[in-house]
């Protein structure tokens, strides 16, 4: 695995524009090179943009920033075939999901006709106008940005588009230190545009085949399955975690495991991806929301009765 050197520059680079963040990058990278897409839930301000700027650049890939808004339409999205009048042919437009990097920012602020034209890009990594399929260039990778949904003027995602992403996070408000870093650095320049790329797109994906050649033993296969399935019979949840649930954190696992340069998972590789890669997949009992429950606990207690699977020494 001669590509995870690479690793490190990225995240350095990444931390050049997002200061005091290294969990959030961690799981960004992770997301990247687990060829997954991202959802950031979070309050305007704390740097959803800039961490997705900065991801396309320090891998010197191309970068399109869709705002959505109630009147987005999905021929934006996808783009749309014009009828040329010289040569009397109907000629495909491009539209912005046809990058390497693409934020969608402010995702719930479109309308779920909208929304929907991103599922097939990021499933099969092409996208469908006028019965002709047009593939996506790769790596290819969405960030989407989200309000919270007591912000007014939001949809909610429906569950088979937040299935989709890989993991979700919040970013969160810094440190009172790292405020004062931010500020000193970003009152001399202004390190986005600066920022210079440490890796290629092809090397990337690269990277993101020798995660798939991850050994991650049956033990550690068997503990995912039965914590999934556990989801699915809690009585605090209405909806279950999907079989996409299983795919995408043994996916993550063997991200987590090639990010700290290893070609074998172990138990804490699953820990540290589960709640990112499980708790936006799940849909709480109204019950358990009256009684102020989060995703977040509800996964705890189900991770806490299972053993975590000790493998046998020299096993992986």
């Amino acid at each position: 695995m001669q590509n995870q050197e690479v690793i490190g520059d990225l995240v350095k680079n990444i931390e050049k524009v997002i200061i005091g963040k290294r969990e959030a990058i961690d799981l960004a990278v992770i997301t990247l090179l687990s060829e997954g897409h991202l959802l950031i839930e979070d309050v305007p301000g704390v740097g959803k943009t800039t961490l997705a700027n900065a991801i396309s650049k320090s891998i010197d890939c191309g970068f399109n920033r869709i705002q959505f808004t109630p009147d987005t339409m999905p021929s934006d999205i996808t783009g749309v075939s014009v009828y040329n009048m010289q040569t009397g042919q109907f000629e495909f437009t491009p539209g912005a999901i046809m990058n390497h990097i693409i934020l969608a920012d402010e995702v719930n602020r479109t309308s779920p006709k909208t929304q929907a034209s991103l599922l097939e890009a990021m499933e099969e990594r092409q996208i469908s106008v006028d019965g002709k399929t047009y593939p996506l260039p790769t790596p290819f990778m969405v960030i989407a940005t989200q309000n919270p949904i007591d912000y007014l003027g939001t949809y909610n995602l429906p569950e088979a588009q937040l299935d989709r992403f890989l993991m979700k996070l919040s970013i969160g408000y810094p440190s009172m230190a790292d405020e004062k870093r931010m500020a000193d650095y970003y009152i001399r320049q202004s390190p986005i545009k600066s920022l210079e790329a440490v890796t290629d797109g092809k090397t990337i994906s690269a990277m993101q085949e020798e995660v798939k050649t991850v050994k991650i033993h049956q033990d550690l296969i068997s503990y995912i399955i039965e914590i999934i399935d556990e989801t699915r019979k809690d009585t605090n949840i209405t909806l279950g975690a999907s079989p996409r649930a299983i795919l995408a954190l043994i996916r993550a696992s063997q991200a987590a495991a090639y990010y700290n340069r290893r070609d074998y998972c172990i138990p804490d590789d699953i820990l540290k991806v589960i709640q990112p890669v499980i708790r936006h997949r799940l849909i709480l009992s109204p019950e358990s929301r009256l009684n102020k429950l989060t995703a977040e606990m509800v996964l705890d207690k189900i991770i806490a009765r299972f053993r975590v699977p000790i493998l046998p020494v020299g096993c992986s």
